[in-house]
């Protein structure tokens, strides 16, 4: 096992999943879902809490388990999670509930990426994660860096595309796209972006005010 490979592994059994949110996994995964894994939902978790969220928008609802992460940070913040997919919507929705969410503070909407996010408030949310649509996740990713206020946040995990983006080989579109956001998010003026390796990856953006 080589150092990168272990290390993945300490920081995997590591980390402390709360139950109510290993339920969630355990009934996500059942349904074909994929949610990001605990050390990547920690991650999302420290920063929706030193960002102190207010309101978050999630594309993909990994049965719930991505807005459990984030709302353990935030836990007064408010969550809006899109998702094509009724079943997964049905899991967070009862994962919500069994963690003993307000009914007030979490929004479920049943749609595509591409449609809903047009519609929704500009400079509205601390925290945007995109989540789903790997083809779609520049314009996706876009749409994040609209919604989000001045000082906010998008969060975009499986960036490495399970290491197929370092890999210089792979050239499918997938693969491009995933490459290309990151490097012209990490060269773009209007961003502080940071690339973690931990998990599947994260990608943070955080956008910067204009200067006069």
């Amino acid at each position: 096992m080589s150092g990168s490979e272990a290390n993945q592994r300490f920081v995997s059994e590591a980390t402390v999943e709360p139950e109510h949110i290993a339920r969630a996994r355990a009934h996500a995964l059942e349904l074909g879902a994929q949610p990001v894994s605990a050390p990547v939902g920690a991650q999302m978790a420290v920063i929706a809490a030193a960002s102190r969220a207010r309101s978050i928008i999630e594309v993909g609802t990994g049965g719930g388990v991505s807005g459990l992460w984030l709302l353990r940070g935030a836990p007064g913040a408010t969550l809006t999670t899109i998702d094509s997919e009724p079943e997964h919507l049905g899991a967070a929705r009862q994962a919500f509930a069994d963690a003993k969410i307000p009914a007030a503070r979490a929004r479920f909407i049943t749609g595509r990426a591409s449609d809903v996010l047009p519609r929704m408030n500009e400079a509205s949310y601390d925290i945007v994660l995109i989540d789903a649509d790997p083809e779609g996740v520049i314009e996706y990713v876009e749409h994040g860096l609209r919604l989000v206020r001045a000082g906010g946040t998008v969060l975009v995990p499986r960036v490495l595309a399970g290491g197929a983006v370092s890999d210089p080989v792979r050239r499918d579109p997938q693969t491009a796209a995933y490459r290309s956001l990151i490097q012209e998010t990490q060269a773009s003026p209007a961003v502080i972006g940071a690339l973690s390796i931990t998990g599947e990856g994260l990608l943070q953006l955080t956008t910067l005010p204009e200067t006069p």
